[in-house]
Formats: C-alpha cells, structure tokens, sequence
C-alpha cells in the first residue's frame, strides 16, 4: 500500500528547501567581537589603543580572513562588577562571537559565569586571579600568565637571597587575596613562610594604611611583598618613607604591578621614593612584529606588557575564526531559551543572542599556536598560556634598570632567556646569579630581611633550673639570682659572633627541687611562649619537628656506668696491650731472631751449626733478651748496633707495661657480666637514667625496655647510692644510662665506677629557637666561629675540669690500654737501624760474590753443571750466592788473601788454581 503525493507538491517543497538551506558555508562581510573592561585605568588606557591597532592590522591583511571584517565593540567595566556584567549583556546583543577581557580579576569571575552560561569564549588578557580555573569556568582563557606563575619567580628570588619569613600587603579583593594563597603556597615548598598580611581596602585612607604598616613594625621579618593592581599614586611608599621603612633594614619586593605603572609614568621625579625597590616585569623578546608595533605607536608611551597580549589576544580570535570558516562553518546566532522567561522585565534579556558554535569556537582557540608580539601564544594546562619569563627589575634615584632575568627552568641569569638558552647548547652555564642590587637606603650590601627585638621587648630565653650537674646551667641561690652554667658561657660567648646586637633575657623553668622535663621547656618554646631555649638541651629528632636547633657546640652521647668491680682476672695481664700492640711485639722478636741470626752467622760459631740447633738458638737469643744476658755474644758490629736499639725499645715496652698493669690491677678489679648496651638490653636487671632527659623515651621507644625497668634518678648522690644499692635491693639498678658530658662529671667527683662498652646514640647539645627562626641560622655561623677559637676550650676547663677534666671526647672502653701509636717513634728508628743495617751486610755480600765469581773465570775450569738455559743459569747463580753466604767469612777472607799473594808471585797460579774450590766447613 503506497502514500499518494502530489507530484507538483513535491517539486514545490524541494525548491524550497534549495532555496532556503545553503549548500555550503558563506563567509560572513563582518564578524563582531567584543571587549569589556576599564577604559579609565593605568592597563585599560593602553589595552584600548592595542586592541584598536590589531583589529586594524587583521583587517588589513588581506591575506588573512579574506573578504571578512572585524569588527571590534567595547564597553566600559569602569572596574565594577555590575557594570561589567551590564556592559557584558549589551556586547551579547549585538551578535559577538567571542569577548574580550576583563581586566580585574572580581568583574572576570561574574562574566566567566556569563560565558558559561550561554556558551561563548571569554578571553582574559589582564585577569591573574589562579583561582579563574579552566574546572569551574571552562569558557575562560587568558592570554597572560596567572599570578601563581610569578609568585613561583617572586619566591625563587627570596629564597636566591635566603630568606624565610615575609609580610605581605595586598588589595583585599580576589586578586590581592588569592594571589597572596598562591604566594604562601609557593612558599611552603621553599621552607619559607608569610608571618604577617596586612590586607588593604583600594579605598583605604592614609590614616588606615599608616596604622597597618606600622603595626608590621613590630614584626621581626623585614621583607615585604606588595601585591596590588596598578597604582599610580604609589601611596604605599609615601606613608613608608614617613614611617623611616625605606631604610637599609628593609626590602621591598613587588609583583609586575610595579613596572606596569613605572611604564605609565611620564614623571620620572616618582622614582626617588621608591628608591631599592625590586619588582617583576613581564619579559617581551625583541623580535620583528615588536619592531613594528613599537614603531607604529611610538607616540603611545604607555605600552605595557599587558597591552602586547591584548594585542595579541585579537590576533588569536581571529585565527580560531578562520579556522572555523575554513571547515565551513557559519556564523549563527539564536536566542537562549532561558532568557526567553524574562520577557517583560525591563532588562529585557530576552534580545541576548548567543553564537551557535561557541563551543567549536573555543576548541580552535585552545589549539592556536602562533608568535605573537609578546611571545608565543599557545595554552597549556588550565588553560593558561604556555610560559612567560620575568626580568628583575631595580629602582634607584633616577631610572629602573633590569639587573637579571628568570625562567621556570632556568632559574636566575644575568643573560636574556633566549640567548641563555642557544648557549647552553655549546656552554655550561653555572650557577644562578643577578646583577648589583641597590636596596632601599642606597646600599649594595643585601639586607638581612629581619630584625630582632628591641630593648624595650627583647626575646625571652627559657633555661631549665637543674638542681643536679649544676656545673652545665642553673639558677643561684643567693639575692641575684644570676643563670650561670657552661651552657650560658657558650651563648654569651656565640652572640659575640652574630654580627648585630640580640637583647634578651633569661627567665629559668623549673620548680627548683628536681630538674624540669625538657620536653616541656621545647614545647613551650614552639607554643610562642619563649622565643628561645638555651641549655644542654640535646638533639633529638622528636625535638627537632617542633623547633629550629643551632649547631651543636657540644658532642655527646649516652653511655653505661656500672661499679668498678672485676672478679675474672684470668686474662688481665694481656689488658695493658691493645691486641694490635701484642701482634707487633712478637713479630718484632721473630724479626730481629732472624736479623741477628743473619749478620751473625759467617762470623760467629754460636750461630752456625745443624739446622734445628740454628733455629733454637735464633729464638732463644731473640726472648731471652727479655729476662737476662745472652749466652751467645754478638761479634758483628752491625749485629752490635740493632742490639743496642733493640734493647732500648724492649726496655720501654717492659717498663710501660708493668706500669700499666700495676694501674690495671689497682683500678679495674672484677668484671661485671655487663658489657654495653646490648646485654643491658638482653637482662631484666633495673636502669638508672636522668629524669627530665630524652633518656627515657629512648630506652622505652626506641630499644623497646620496659618502663618497670627504668629508675629515674635526679642528682649525682642519688646515682652513687643506687649503684652501690646494685640491683637486688630496692630502689638500686645495675647500672644508669645517661649523656656522656653528665658522666664525666659524675666519674671526675667519685670513683669505684667505671663506663663499659662504646658510647651510642650520638648526638649533641644545641641551642632551640622558634620554627624558621633566622636566629638559628646565624647562631649556628656563631657557633663554628667559636669553636676556631680556644673560648670554647676554655670555657670547658672552666666548668667541667674543676676536678678531672678527660682530654677526649670519645670514650676508650680500656682508658689504660697503650697502643700501637704510643710507640710509633720508638718503632720507626729501630726499622730505619734494622734495615739499614741488613742492606750494608747485603751490600757487602753482594761485593764478595762479584769478587769470588771473577776469581772462578780467571782459574778457566770448567763447570760441569753450568746450563745453556738463561732461566736455569739464573736460579744456579741464585743457589751459588745462598751457599756463598752460608760460608764462614773467615774461609773466603783467607782465599781473597791467597788470591791476591798468586797477583803478587805467580809462581803460586797452580797452587791458587788448584783451591779455587771454596773449602766447605
């Protein structure tokens, strides 16, 4: 069953339908644009002529959107989010493709919301705001970098010049305020951090910004960051210079709204006030089209860095729109069905159209990738362009000068970008620098960035009042109530190092009747209470999370005390030698058996004989010069001459070991089946250690000790006592566990205990301050300027050597052992004797054989064993000296004599020739 239609109804609809639908896309005569934003501001001044000059340069290219104008419309934002949204809907009425601005970052956020309503790009050329993301607002784009980009290079050249605490003025709208977040953010990652913000209002009277900056007076740090919109008036540095805080003490740090009204001022008389001012300044690369342009506007002088990306900001819509045309696209409007509900009020919202491809639009404008005048125009992540380089800029009396550059990944330079980078390809470009700097008070020299407190508030140092090992820190007892102690000394001294006057006071912790808890004292230094910590505080890593400690000024480490009681005294008469000594010794005897042995045995029969009475002797000889005279005499002077060494060396050695055993015997008596730390740590006996100390919490966290174990113990009395106590009585221990430093003491005031095994746990003494205290840092310099000194020495002598005084900070298990280097000398002049000695005998030996062997060819016999083979007639030669040297001197004496009486008569050759032979004995 079929459909009847009228054949003429047919023809008629399908004319229609060619006449009405357009086989292919038509290229509009004009394409609108729009611009929203302040006409009447430092950057609006000069956006408005660059937006201008490229619409007309797009127009004028002919080769470019051919037969298709621009058209650029613009209205006023004035700044104010109302307007803008106003000036926004009268743009969308009049058919615009795409919208340009704004500039402020408040009137972006509620036009951005526009854009993602009724579905159109917004492109921002002066709108910084981080938080105008590409998440929340996907039709916004910015042509500039967002402020968190040149907060990354702001806090790069704080922490160039090392510092780690800043103030921050800004304007309290959504530009100051979330520039300031990316600014702390950036921070953090540097260990740095904002201490104070100082939030002002843009319609904030003198009055207001004069009680703001100077309550930051009261603040240590003195780096300030200025983060506003352009201000022509630069008020902030007129109330600064009047509150004397453009002084050498300060450094004032800005982000590029600095240059952006430097480049708009015409009055260069502004720049005296503003002298030492560092600021950021977007970095345009020199290239044709900049040539041009600069060229073409040279009457404008009010160019800025901002104004170059609106210029370039049309030149990207453009490319998306002829992209666009080129796929054959057509430009259509169509009004919003959402607006259509508001027919009848009098904003009459109803007449909004919005671009049909608005969307499309926006993929085009996302893949645009083009060298504009500003640099390349090309988005990355977050819709944000792809890189930007700042030159550090420096104001002095009279012109702002560029003393060096930044890039993300190239740091500082005194080199452009572009340049830096075509010679790393054939240069190594070394560390990061800048060019001379004048800070504020006309100096070269860097500021310190902060300050301490003044004598009218000076920092407030906590100490702990010990009442045990008082010779380290304590309070006195009288009417002065003086804090004293060989850690104050060590302070007071340091603080002579820091190049600038610290006032402060001391104020003591503790109840006076036993030793404060430490972990108490660095708590309340974190909590703000103290500035600062000073005593034999050690460092310890749960410490060093809440606080900022300084150099260690002295090493220490935890040891084990027990009694000084030895019962096992089978090995005790090895113990004045160290293994090592030992090992040597006996060595040495065996080497001088064999040397004696050596120079003796030609000459001298006590030394020649069967083989095995030949080593007896050499043996006997050499130990028995321990106890009595030598049987067996030496002849040879040589022999002679390593004696007299030998003995003297072998008198020293006996004379130092009876000493040190006797002192052995006498100090160390019976042994303890406590050896260290580790069978400490195996037994279930009780521990002594310091209470107050990070004793405790090592035992217990780190070596897993039970807490029943553990005794705390207040005062040296209370040590002694519980040693003596032992550890089946109640309230004795086995032994105590504490500092090194505190040990040493306790063993200089009382004697019968003794420190077994090696010490563990190192660490040291420092001073605690605040987190990110710049104090710590220049405590530490203090410090290791002390130590070069003898101060440091002399301070212990002092305080810790009122009794004994130990020479060495490690501790030797065995302080009565000698060792090897205790005879270093003694040794090296009887090698240098000993071997000197041999080489003469070799020397000798060598001549007497060369003698002997002419003597064999001038008696022409001939030897029977004598090989053709180089190699067998070496080892015979060998074999020859050895039995040469066995022979007895006198026998080869007495041929050499014949030898030379057959010269003087030859009537004696055939005698001579017929002993040849050397007689064997």
């Amino acid at each position: 069953m079929g459909l009847g239609i009228d054949p003429s109804v047919a023809i008629t609809a399908l004319i229609v339908v060619i006449l009405v639908v357009p086989m292919d896309c038509q290229r509009p005569q004009l394409v609108n644009i729009g611009a929203v934003f302040a006409f009447d501001s430092v950057i609006g001044r000069a956006a408005k002529v660059a937006l201008e000059a490229a619409v007309s340069d797009v127009n004028n290219d002919k080769s470019f959107l051919k037969e298709t104008e621009l058209r650029l419309l613009m209205e006023d934002s004035a700044c104010n989010v109302f307007r803008g949204s106003f000036g926004a809907f009268e743009l969308l009425e009049k058919e615009v493709v795409a919208m340009i601005g704004p500039i402020s970052s408040s009137v972006a956020h509620t036009i951005s919301d526009i854009a993602k309503g009724l579905h159109f790009p917004l492109v921002s050329f002066a709108a910084t705001d981080p938080t105008l993301s590409a998440l929340q607002f996907p039709f916004f784009l910015r042509t500039t970098p967002n402020d968190a980009h040149q907060m990354s290079a702001l806090v790069d050249l704080i922490n160039f010049y090392g510092w780690k605490e800043v103030i921050s003025v800004y304007s309290d709208d959504e530009l100051g305020r979330n520039g300031v977040s990316a600014l702390d953010d950036e921070l953090y990652k540097k260990r740095s951090r904002i201490s104070y913000k100082v939030p002002l209002s843009v319609h904030s009277d003198e009055k207001f910004l004069t009680n703001a900056l100077n309550k930051s007076k009261s603040i240590g740090p003195r780096v300030y960051i200025l983060h506003f919109g352009p201000d022509p008036l630069l008020r902030i540095f007129d109330i600064a210079q009047k509150l004397q805080m453009m002084t050498h003490e300060y450094v004032w740090l800005a982000t590029d709204w600095l240059s952006v009204t430097l480049d708009s001022l015409s009055d260069k008389g502004t720049l005296k006030r503003l002298e030492g001012v560092v600021g950021l300044r977007q970095h345009i690369p020199e290239s044709v089209k900049m040539e041009h342009f600069t060229h073409k506007l040279q009457s404008n002088r009010s160019m800025n860095a901002y104004a170059l990306h609106a210029y370039d900001t049309v030149w990207m819509i453009a490319h998306g729109i002829e992209e666009l045309l080129n796929e054959g696209i057509n430009i259509t409007f169509s009004y919003s069905e959402k607006l259509l509900h508001a027919r009848g009020t009098k904003l009459h919202l109803e007449k909004i159209k919005f671009f049909n491809s608005g969307e499309l639009l926006l993929e085009k404008l996302l893949k645009v990738n083009f060298t504009g005048i500003a640099g390349q125009v090309q988005f990355g992540s977050g819709r944000n362009i792809i890189g930007c380089d700042y030159e550090i800029i420096n104001v002095n009396k009279t012109d702002v000068h560029t003393v060096g550059f930044w890039s993300k990944n190239g740091g500082f330079s005194v080199v452009a970008p572009k340049t830096r980078h075509s010679q790393k390809k054939t240069s190594f470009v070394s560390d990061e620098k800048l060019g001379d700097i004048t800070w504020p008070g006309g100096g070269r020299e860097k500021p310190r960035g902060w300050v301490i407190a003044d004598s009218a508030d000076p920092l407030k140092i906590v100490v702990p009042r010990r009442v045990s090992f008082v010779e380290f820190v304590t309070e006195e007892k009288n009417s002065s109530h003086r804090i004293q102690g060989f850690c104050i000394d060590v302070f007071i001294e340091a603080l002579k190092f820091v190049p600038y006057s610290v006032p402060y006071i001391f104020e003591p912790f503790g109840n006076g009747h036993s030793s404060p808890n430490y972990n108490h004292l660095i708590q309340m230094v974190t909590d703000g209470v103290y500035d600062a910590a000073v005593g034999d505080i050690a460092i310890v890593p749960s410490r060093s999370k809440l606080v900022d400690f300084s150099q260690p000024y002295a090493s220490t480490g935890l040891v084990v005390v027990i009694p000084a009681n030895d019962d096992n005294a089978t090995w005790i008469f090895l113990r004045p030698f160290t293994s090592r000594l030992w090992c040597v010794v006996l060595v040495s005897f065996l080497v001088i058996a064999v040397v004696i042995w050596i120079l003796e045995h030609r000459i001298n029969e006590d030394f020649r004989g069967p083989p095995r009475r030949q080593l007896s002797t050499m043996l006997l000889f050499s130990f028995s010069t321990l106890f009595k005279r030598n049987q067996e005499d030496t002849i040879s002077n040589l022999a002679r001459l390593v004696m007299i060494v030998w003995l003297f060396l072998l008198m020293v050695l006996t004379a130092s070991y009876t000493a040190n055993l006797t002192s052995i015997l006498t100090v160390q008596q019976l042994p303890s089946a406590i050896t260290g730390i580790d069978s400490l740590r195996a037994s279930e006996v009780p521990i002594g250690y310091q209470a107050g100390t990070f004793t405790l919490e090592y035992l217990t966290y780190s070596l897993g000790m039970a807490r029943s174990r553990l005794v705390p113990l207040d005062s040296t009395e209370e040590y002694e006592k519980a040693l003596k106590l032992g550890p089946t009585n109640w309230g004795g221990v086995a032994a105590i566990v504490d500092e090194l430093p505190y040990i040493e003491l306790f063993l200089a005031e009382r004697t019968g205990f003794k420190i077994v095994g090696e010490p563990f746990m190192h660490r040291g003494w420092g001073f605690a301050f605040k987190r990110d205290s710049p104090l710590a840092i220049d405590m530490s310099t203090a410090i290791l300027k002390l130590s070069e000194t003898r101060k440091l020495q002399e301070i212990r002598k002092k305080w810790l050597c009122k009794t004994n005084c130990a020479g060495k900070s490690n501790w030797n298990p065995e302080p009565n052992q000698l060792h090897l280097k205790s005879f270093k000398g003694l040794y090296l002049v009887c090698i240098a004797i000993t071997v000197s000695a041999f080489l003469v005998f070799v020397l000798r030996m060598i001549r007497q054989f060369v003698r002997y062997r002419r003597m064999e060819r001038i008696s022409s016999m001939p030897r029977a064993s004598w090989s053709a083979s180089p190699t067998l007639r070496l080892r015979e030669l060998v074999f020859d000296f050895v039995e040469f040297v066995d022979e007895k001197e006198e026998a080869i004496k007495r041929m050499f004599r014949r030898s030379d009486d057959s010269n003087n008569n030859p009537s004696h050759v055939g005698e001579v020739q017929a002993d040849t032979e050397v007689p064997r004995n």
